[in-house]
């Protein structure tokens, strides 16, 4: 009994010794004896008694916070040490003690207001030199920061629009697209306006096309239109994303295609679909090559041209790409049937026959520039059929008009000529070919 009674009063002293240096070293905190309390702390944390109370933790955050803010360590790699020193104690204060009392303490509410201090100005100025990384870890911890602050109302709006507009730009740009997204997000479902905010919504509609989220694509879409009216970004639909935000034949066809196998009757999408592989068949850029799959993405353009012309049936423009390719196409067999006949004549002695070859060759390049002139006829004569309907023509349509008619007159006279000995279809294709003519000629 007299022993344990004697052990008493030692761990009643110790317990009285640990609660004296955590009230000394509170006196100095709140006194503003930073380096002072700092270090009569660090002697104290390497005792395990004093650090297994979550009190420890407490004052080395405020501690360190403060002395992070101070101008000798503010925006240095002292005070960033600091400052990662307090952010840790204050987790582990929040680990020993869920309930976060102390915090309520006015002297230990300057600990996470310090450290909302320092993370962000410290990103601010990384912002404004553009060291995009430094700049999204102080930010992203600042709106940690700030989020708890706003929860106790310490600062009193509802939103900090400028850490999270900053911690977005500093993610973005520092590859942390998916965290700026998230940052981004919450200014727009927030719907803060104003000018310096148009990019955050801009942001969003293009994140969220990439990723395929059309749910949230028309959100932010819906949102900043309605917010920027006279912004024409927010005009674009899916079809316009698809091509713009990727380069290359090959990268806006596969987007194309990906967004017409979510919605096949989108008419744009297959309209604009034909238009890609039309640019790319009948390239007018120098030196430009068929590809060597050409014959492949022949069939499919003019799928996607008769997919959209079904889709919207008073709609020329399927038509006229139609009927200019396959004309595009007849003008190129034409100049090789222009050069194999020349070839032929300078081969060919007068008054000796063509030989087999060149006979058998001919005919093949005649029979494909007929199929070509084929081809492009009916597209012409649907483009016309809608023409003809239409009143109060514009200039252009007149242009387009005529074009068409222009060239389904040269077509029935080719057919007329390769119709020798068949009077009747000569006699029709005649027909056809004034019939076109008259038109033509009717256009004013």
């Amino acid at each position: 009994m007299k022993k344990i009674l004697f052990l008493f009063p030692l761990i009643f002293s110790a317990v009285l010794v640990r609660a004296q240096n955590y009230d000394a070293i509170k006196t100095m905190l709140t006194l503003g004896q930073y380096q002072k309390a700092k270090e009569d702390l660090d002697k104290n944390m390497g005792n395990a008694k004093f650090t297994g109370k979550a009190d420890a933790y407490m004052l080395k955050a405020a501690i360190y916070a403060a002395l992070s803010m101070d101008n000798a360590n503010k925006n240095t790699a002292a005070g960033l040490q600091l400052a990662g020193d307090a952010d840790a104690a204050l987790k582990k204060y929040r680990e020993m003690d869920p309930s976060g009392k102390l915090l309520d303490d006015a002297v230990y509410q300057d600990a996470p207001i310090n450290l909302y201090s320092f993370y962000s100005s410290g990103g601010y100025n990384d912002y404004f030199a553009k060291k995009w990384e430094d700049g999204y870890s102080k930010l992203k911890k600042a709106v940690e920061y700030s989020d708890w602050l706003i929860s106790k109302q310490i600062i009193t709006a509802p939103i900090d629009t400028t850490v999270l507009i900053l911690a977005g730009v500093t993610a973005e740009n520092s590859k942390h697209k998916e965290d700026g997204a998230k940052y981004y997000a919450r200014l727009a479902d927030a719907k803060i306006p104003g000018d310096e905010f148009e990019s955050v919504y801009r942001f969003l509609v293009s994140y969220y096309f990439g990723k395929k989220d059309m749910a949230n694509f028309d959100k932010y879409k819906d949102l900043g239109q309605s917010l920027y009216p006279k912004s024409e970004y927010f005009t674009y639909d899916k079809v316009d994303f698809a091509v713009g935000l990727v380069d290359g034949f090959d990268e806006k066809l596969k987007a194309v295609e990906e967004l017409l196998a979510v919605d096949p009757n989108n008419y744009k999408a297959n309209q604009v679909l034909g238009e890609i592989i039309y640019d790319t068949l009948d390239s007018n850029k120098e030196g430009a090559v068929l590809p060597a799959n050409a014959a492949e993405l022949e069939t499919k353009m003019v799928n996607a041209f008769k997919k959209a012309a079904s889709l919207k049936p008073e709609s020329e423009f399927p038509y006229l790409f139609m009927g200019d390719h396959f004309i595009s196409k007849a003008v190129k067999l034409n100049e090789a049937r222009s050069a194999h006949a020349a070839d032929m004549k300078t081969r060919t002695k007068p008054g000796q026959p063509n030989s087999k070859e060149d006979i058998s060759k001919r005919e093949a390049l005649d029979k494909q520039y007929g199929e070509a002139l084929e081809a492009a006829r009916e597209p012409y004569e649907k483009a016309s059929e809608i023409f003809a309907a239409r009143q109060n023509m514009q200039l252009r349509d007149k242009q387009q008009y005529k074009k068409a008619c222009n060239y389904l007159a040269e077509i029935f006279a080719f057919k007329k000529a390769q119709a020798k000995g068949k009077p009747a279809d000569q006699a029709k294709y005649a027909a056809e070919e004034k019939k076109w003519n008259d038109r033509y000629n009717s256009i004013k």
